[in-house]
């Protein structure tokens, strides 16, 4: 085994200061790595040690494995954790951290790459009898190939990107006179994402819910789950809320769906945490989507219902210590909602809304939880993603959780930019979520601004009006130059 005493963090805001703090408790120093545009961040406040690494762009900073490197060597790092997004799923960037004598706190390079391509990881997975969407087995480019087996599938079907992930160069085709263009630019969007155009076809599910399963292995060949998460609130086929654990498996679908994410990690020889995401029908059969060998987002929602660290575990088993448990030993306790608090703008599509944290208040009590990296009078850069946090509930039972995070959401407090909190409110008062009879296309079926005001109180109603008013109609200086006397505690307010 090889001890840590020092981890380099090649991320930044909220997750940064998540890895830091669990580090922390075992002991271990850290070192913060930061943009130009980060130097005042709460997570180089929080380290022991921080390196500037370059300009703001992330393609001169945060995505620059050279550099993230040579502030490990500079500062005596003894490994790397790459948080989520940016590295984290770059095999390149895994392999070049082991080939400096570091550390990487995630899995192998080799385990990376199988499940960086989505169809190689559907055919390394389809050895261990994992359920897969009806599909291509191979990337295509050939436009007349591609609509033929579209034909031969049936629509609706779903084009998408071999590399690569969150929705991008993906496409719902519905019918054959739609395929050429919808072919077209899945393929321009996921050469300009990627730079790689190849891409996949499978049959469209038509009501999807979005069902993950958190698995852990060791360096020893032992692999566990942590039960499911469900994310099928989503926007732009990114996800919004997350709960765990699904309202609508049973144990017996929970143990079958559990024991097809191991298998999947066994597929690729994983070790640490990853995901392996579902798609579940209307009859509650699964399809194998794809795996994330990485910590996610959402991870927060597991910890509260098994009462693990994670990150934690994460170190322990870089350090080649073995999993502390059994599957046996694992059991879900409550029931936990993760609302993710971004800077945008809901009755503008979901458009950014970057400006300053005029006004900012985290809730309080028993059984919530906020994981940010901002304070009061900070902005959000423009540069990166704009989330300013995540709110995760916990209660005894799911109508208990989603009580809560209504109270948590009013309680609040954020003016200076427009942000998802009131969305977010809008889903935990809505029937088709507290009952339970929702999927992926929640967004497209329910939400338009204006029903705001059929779920809200008078405080809230003007967060329905505010939302209701979008930068279409209306000028960004005005709004400005006369602030509002009394703002509702998420509508804008700049001064």
């Amino acid at each position: 085994m090889s001890k840590i005493n020092k981890i380099l963090v090649a991320n930044r805001g909220e997750i940064a200061l998540r890895i830091m703090r669990s580090a922390r408790e075992m002991g271990i120093q850290t070192v913060a790595v930061f943009s130009e545009a980060d130097r005042q961040s709460l997570h180089v406040r929080y380290a022991d040690e921080a390196i500037c690494i370059g300009p703001p762009p992330s393609s001169e900073s945060y995505l620059r494995i050279e550099k993230i490197i040579a502030a490990a060597k500079q500062t005596n790092a003894d490994a790397i954790h790459p948080g989520y997004g940016f590295l984290s799923e770059n095999e390149d960037f895994a392999k070049a951290v082991e080939d400096a004598g570091l550390i990487f706190i995630g899995p192998s390079a080799a385990a990376i790459e199988l499940m960086g391509s989505k169809l190689a990881a559907k055919a390394a997975v389809a050895k261990f009898n994992v359920p897969l969407v009806p599909g291509t087995a191979e990337p295509i480019t050939d436009l007349s190939e591609a609509k033929q087996i579209a034909s031969a599938i049936g629509y609706p079907v779903l084009i998408k990107a071999s590399a690569g992930g969150g929705g991008k160069g993906m496409r719902v085709v519905d019918s054959e006179s739609q395929f050429e263009e919808q072919m077209e630019r899945a393929i321009s969007e996921a050469k300009s994402a990627f730079g790689d155009g190849s891409v996949f076809i499978e049959k469209y599910v038509t009501s999807p819910r979005h069902i993950e399963f958190q698995i852990f292995g060791d360096k020893l060949g032992n692999v566990v789950h942590l039960f499911e998460r469900e994310c099928s609130i989503q926007r732009r086929h990114q996800k919004v809320v997350e709960e765990a654990p699904s309202s609508v498996l049973t144990p017996a679908k929970r143990k079958q769906m559990g024991e097809a994410a191991i298998n999947v990690a066994k597929a690729c020889g994983y070790y640490g945490a990853g995901t392996v995401e579902f798609i579940l029908d209307e009859k509650l059969n699964f399809y194998f989507l794809e795996m994330n060998t990485r910590l996610q987002v959402e991870h927060p929602v597991t910890e509260e219902i098994t009462g693990l660290d994670l990150v934690q575990c994460q170190i322990k088993v870089a350090q080649g210590e073995p999993l502390p448990f059994k599957q046996e030993d694992l059991q879900i306790n409550g029931h936990a909602i993760e609302i993710r608090v971004y800077a945008e703008d809901p009755a503008n599509n979901f458009l950014p809304d970057i400006g300053t944290l005029t006004t900012y208040k985290r809730p309080q009590g028993h059984g919530i939880r906020v994981d940010d990296g901002f304070e009061q009078g900070m902005s959000i850069p423009f540069y990166y993603d704009p989330m300013i946090a995540k709110m995760i509930c916990h209660a005894e039972t799911r109508e208990a959780a989603i009580e809560k995070m209504i109270r948590a959401i009013h309680e609040y407090e954020i003016t200076g930019l427009e942000t998802t909190l009131g969305f977010c409110l809008f889903v935990m008062k809505h029937e088709a979520f507290r009952t339970g009879k929702f999927d992926t296309k929640f967004v497209e079926n329910f939400f338009r601004p204006a029903l705001l005001k059929e779920h809200t109180s008078s405080t809230e109603a003007m967060l329905a009006a505010a939302l209701a008013t979008t930068l279409t109609n209306k000028a960004k200086s005005a709004a400005e130059a006369v602030p509002t006397t009394q703002p509702s505690r998420w509508k804008k307010n700049r001064v």
